[in-house]
């Protein structure tokens, strides 16, 4: 847990409990991903990242294990 919090922060912007925000390149976010998935147990953990164009329309994207279906999103 600590070493994913410690990941997340080098990436993005701490908001709440688990939840971090930030603009990120593409290139970043691949090399963020990589590095996440080898601290998780792709068998119970989860990282969701939503991607936004448009302050209107986000794509969700889980990596890892989604412990729950979010497509109502307010």
């Amino acid at each position: 847990m600590a070493k994913m919090l410690k990941l997340c922060r080098r990436y993005l912007n701490w908001i709440q409990n688990s939840v971090f925000e930030g603009e990120i390149s593409e290139a970043k976010l691949l090399e963020f991903k990589h590095e996440a998935m080898l601290l998780m147990d792709e068998e119970t953990d989860s990282l969701i990242i939503f991607k936004t164009r448009q302050e209107k329309w986000l794509d969700k994207e889980v990596v890892g294990h989604e412990r729950q279906n979010l497509d109502t999103f307010l």
